[in-house]
Formats: structure tokens, sequence, C-alpha cells
């Protein structure tokens, strides 16, 4: 595959709905295609083992931290020849969790840090080839060593979905079911070929 700027894949959601699992499948089916792939992960993770709050304690720090780690991580994959740069936790995913995060509470934040944290999430936008949003489905049992907050879990669903679909930015939602993985997963191997030959 030749191509002279690198696709993005970016997939954002709220936890255990299946983001790095879609992700992985995808990255296999392009590397049977002879793609170099490369990844952002456990941005989340890393951000508590430096220090900073997550889940329903997200502070505007660990959101800018999250969202800017992320930019390091998707610069170096492509340093190091990826032609496809998989994120997960596109930078909206870090602002749903902070939003969420700030109602939980019943906390607001200064508008001119929410206008900042917006913009700097949306210079990431144009990058992005391909926008996967997954869909909370509760029938879906989590895991039993994860101790997730329903409501909190709900609340970035809804954030999530609430900020792609106020400023209209396109994407494609994945849900639960099979087929709904399946088919996203075709779509966007199909997007990284397809992109290649332009």
């Amino acid at each position: 595959m030749t191509t002279h700027q690198p696709i993005r894949i970016g997939v954002l959601g709220t936890h255990s709905t299946g983001k790095t699992t879609l992700l992985k499948r995808i990255e296999m089916e392009l590397r049977a295609e002879g793609i170099t792939v490369g990844r952002t992960s456990r941005l989340g993770k890393r951000a508590a083992a430096a220090g900073l709050p997550k889940m329903q304690h997200h502070t505007a720090q660990s959101t800018e931290w999250i969202i800017t780690q992320g930019v390091a991580d998707e610069i170096a994959a492509i340093a190091q020849g990826a032609e496809v740069v998989l994120l997960d936790r596109a930078a909206h995913d870090a602002l749903a969790y902070f939003h969420a995060a700030l109602e939980y509470r019943g906390e607001t934040a200064p508008r001119t840090e929410r206008e900042r944290l917006l913009t700097l999430a949306a210079t990431q936008l144009p990058k992005c080839h391909l926008l996967l949003a997954t869909v909370l489905d509760e029938s879906v049992p989590v895991a039993s060593s994860h101790d997730y907050d329903p409501r909190y879990r709900r609340l970035v669903d809804r954030h999530a979905h609430q900020l792609l679909d106020r400023d209209d930015i396109p994407h494609l939602r994945v849900y639960s079911d099979p087929d709904s993985q399946a088919h996203i997963v075709d779509e966007a191997v199909r997007s990284c070929l397809t992109e290649a030959l332009v």
C-alpha cells in the first residue's frame, strides 16, 4: 500500500463497549492485506499511572493529557512507518468522559475551559478518515473484574453521542450485535483500501 498521508480510524464510546476489541479485529484484517498498522492505546490507564484522575473523577487536566498523549502516540506511529493509525479513544472520547464526570458530580467547568478542550479535540477531526462510535448495550454483561458505576457509564455514552450529533460530526455507530461489528470491520478495511488507491 502506498499513500502520502497515513489513514486514521478513530473509535470512541463508553467503557466496555468493545472499542479495543473492534480495533484489534480491524488491525488483523488490515495486516492480512499487507498494511502496516500503528495504534494508540491504554490512554486512560496511562493517565491514571501518571497520577491523573479518571472515570467519574475526570478533570480538564486529565482530559487534556489524554487528547495530547493520543496525538503524540499517533505521531510516533506514523514516524515508525504506519500506513494506518487506529486511534483507541479518539479526541472526542476524552471530552465525553469529562462532560459525563462533570454531570455526575453536579459540577460545571468554566466556559473558557470547556471551549478550549472542545477546540483541542476539534483540531484532530480533519485528520480522521473514519470515526466509529460504540453504542452502549446494557444487556451485554461486563466482566466481573470491572467495577463500573452504571450511571456514569450511561452518562459517557450519552455525552459521546451528543457531542457527535450536536456538531454533525460524520461517524458510524457500532452496535454490540455480531452483524454490526462485522459490517464495521468490513467498512473500515474497505475505506483503507479505497483511500490507498486515491
